[in-house]
């Protein structure tokens, strides 16, 4: 077992994904010690910051998750490890169950056994409320999610709002559609990295439905501030982290398409099951509570997107 006198250990689940292993780097930038778990399903060992300790486990196996714990005591979590695919949970709602629901009370368990302080978990704004009847969503607003990702979710919620009462801190980050550097363009969600993925390899794009939903798109530097304004914070409770605007669709091809210099098709396919139409976010709670809001524009956001992966895929 290894003592941390001064709690400056902190364990990152998801730490080698795309938002994870931005908020790790931004840990070590802090002077922290920041342990990594992930099964690298979909992180990558390329994300991982040299100065971190990394287990590759699931959060499913709740015997290797003692085992870190009992190794390494962090004083705080962040929980990013998730199936984050609408499509994918709809085809495999047991799997997605398995990690969002069993695999976060695993975490929850082992935190309470160690005796964590503070967690911060990830959630989704964009898939928790289904179809808004106003917009935008706010925390308080009825959930009532389409899919199986977001009844996961919605799930997690509830099971560390238990916990929260009797063991230890939770601050839950409903997140709007977070994209930037290091999302992969190859995966099932993410559509900025998978537009430009394609767009810089020359493919044509599919857009389901007719592109006119909407989406509220969060720069992901903006994410890890705000995962570090709640794990350092005094407060509790759920708050959405978005850039409370809602984008079609459309619009973002429109963006890309002059960013690149891209000559190919938008090719337009029947809209996908559990899916919602139009969503965004306010983020006023955030504000109020501990003074973040979205400070990357949209069109900053994807030139920066778009420069890295044209450096990955060129």
């Amino acid at each position: 077992m290894e003592t941390d006198p001064n709690g400056k250990k902190i364990l990152v689940t998801g730490g080698a994904g795309f938002i994870g292993s931005h908020v790790v780097d931004c840990l070590v930038a802090k002077g922290y010690k920041p342990v990594v778990i992930d099964n690298l399903s979909s992180g990558k060992i390329s994300n991982l910051n040299a100065h971190t300790k990394f287990y590759e486990i699931d959060i499913t196996e709740q015997i290797q998750l003692n085992r870190v714990f009992d190794q390494e005591r962090p004083a705080m979590v962040l929980h990013f490890a998730a199936q984050t695919s609408v499509a994918f949970s709809i085809e495999n709602p047991s799997f997605d169950a398995r990690v969002n629901i069993l695999g976060s009370l695993n975490l929850f368990e082992v935190a309470k056994k160690y005796q964590v302080r503070r967690m911060v978990l990830a959630s989704t704004g964009g898939a928790i409320y289904g179809e808004p009847k106003t917009l935008p969503c706010e925390e308080v607003d009825v959930l009532n999610p389409l899919a199986p990702y977001g009844i996961s979710k919605m799930a997690m919620e509830h099971f560390a709002t238990s916990y929260q009462l009797r063991d230890f801190d939770v601050v839950t980050l409903r997140l709007g559609n977070v994209y930037g550097p290091r999302q992969d363009p190859n995966g099932e969600a993410g559509v900025i990295a998978i537009f430009a993925g394609k767009m810089v390899s020359g493919e044509d794009i599919v857009v389901y439905g007719q592109g006119e939903q909407q989406r509220d798109f969060v720069y992901v530097d903006d994410v890890v501030e705000a995962s570090m304004k709640a794990l350092f914070g005094e407060g509790i409770g759920v708050y959405n982290i978005s850039s409370g605007l809602g984008v079609t669709v459309n619009t973002i091809v429109d963006k890309l398409r002059s960013l690149l210099d891209w000559q190919g098709e938008v090719r337009y396919q029947v809209a996908r099951e559990g899916e919602v139409f139009k969503i965004y976010l306010s983020s006023t709670k955030a504000l109020n509570a501990f003074g973040w809001e979205a400070k990357v524009p949209l069109d900053e956001g994807l030139m920066k997107t778009a420069t890295y992966i044209r450096s990955q895929i060129s």
